[in-house]
């Protein structure tokens, strides 16, 4: 067990706790143990036992006090070890838009074949905790820490206190974590947008939208297609009770236009943010309406696509924009 001296008490407080890479043992000298108050009081009743067990020469008050005496030393054992030679482990950071809560999850795994019980999490600092859990013996438990975000860009979790007052409450044991975690913060897609830019000019590749020229077949409908595509005639044959669906006219060959989210064509007036917004809102409304779109930020420019995958490569891109790498 090891005892808190008064500078790494403060130097705890002032400096920033570095982060804990990967996964953490809790050995002896990471965790602390004092006593409560109630721990206090209990050693305060038990001065009183021995003063009068010493003035009146009482056997049976001798007995009493130390009887007494060995429960709080073997409660001060038992709370040390609830905490000792856990393994604490960083899971995973969903991204996020700005305001929403970003979820840390954290696994707590026993690494003595003990169970561990009424183990607190809580941020640093903020009072309160926020988790009790229990971890069974051999196993492991997950915390799911939700704290909202304010900007974009990275955001890291927090330095973590961990304490336990089990089993009787006289001491409190805890240990400080910085988990290796973090969740990517995306820009809040703006209330009331402005629609989607027009598609820029005609481009001879054929990349982009498909032309009308030459009638190439009919495919299942799309989210986005123009109504006036529609397969009228394929669609009357099609029963939907036998699985039919929605049917749409390709076209192949021509000249095809494509959406470009460019933040220097936006009005340079507005600020920083509220652009990124703007191109947050587009980029969401394009894949929701499966629309390929082109996107340029500054000197980073993305071929025209659509997906998950071109939806993630460009809102990191907007989070990211401006921010310096950690």
């Amino acid at each position: 067990m090891a005892f808190p001296s008064l500078s790494a008490v403060l130097g705890g407080r002032i400096r920033r706790a570095a982060v804990d890479r990967g996964e953490l043992l809790l050995g002896q000298r990471r965790i602390y143990i004092l006593p409560t108050k109630a721990g206090l009081g209990f050693g305060t009743l038990l001065l009183v036992l021995l003063i009068g067990s010493i003035n009146y020469n009482l056997g049976l008050g001798y007995a009493l006090t130390f009887l007494a005496l060995s429960c709080a030393l073997v409660d001060m054992v038992l709370t040390w070890r609830n905490l000792a030679y856990l393994r604490l482990l960083p899971l995973r950071a969903p991204d996020v838009f700005a305001g929403q809560e970003a979820v840390f999850e954290l696994q707590l795994r026993d690494s003595a074949k003990r169970a561990r019980y009424a183990i607190l999490v809580d941020v640093a600092g903020s009072g309160e905790p926020r988790h009790a859990v229990d971890v069974p013996a051999g196993g492991s438990a997950t915390v799911r820490l939700a704290l909202p975000s304010e900007a974009r860009g990275w955001f890291e979790a927090p330095r973590l206190t961990l304490s336990t007052r089990f089993p009787l409450g006289l001491f409190r044991a805890w240990s400080h974590w910085r988990p290796d975690a973090r969740a990517l913060v995306y820009p809040f897609p703006e209330e009331g947008a402005p629609p989607l830019p027009a598609p820029s000019n005609a481009r001879s590749d054929g990349a982009g939208q498909a032309g009308e020229d030459d009638f190439a077949g009919v495919r299942p409908y799309q989210a986005g297609d123009p109504l006036r595509r529609l397969a009228w005639r394929q669609i009357a044959r099609l029963d939907p009770l036998d699985g039919g669906q929605l049917a749409t006219k390709h076209f192949e060959g021509g000249a095809r236009a494509e959406l470009l989210f460019d933040l220097g064509a936006l009005p340079p007036q507005l600020d920083l943010e509220l652009r990124l917004s703007r191109m947050t809102r587009w980029v969401l409304e394009a894949e929701s309406r499966a629309l390929p779109y082109a996107f340029r930020l500054g000197a980073e420019q993305v071929d025209a696509a659509a997906g998950v995958a071109h939806q993630a490569a460009c809102l990191r891109a907007l989070a990211l924009y401006g921010k310096v790498a950690p």
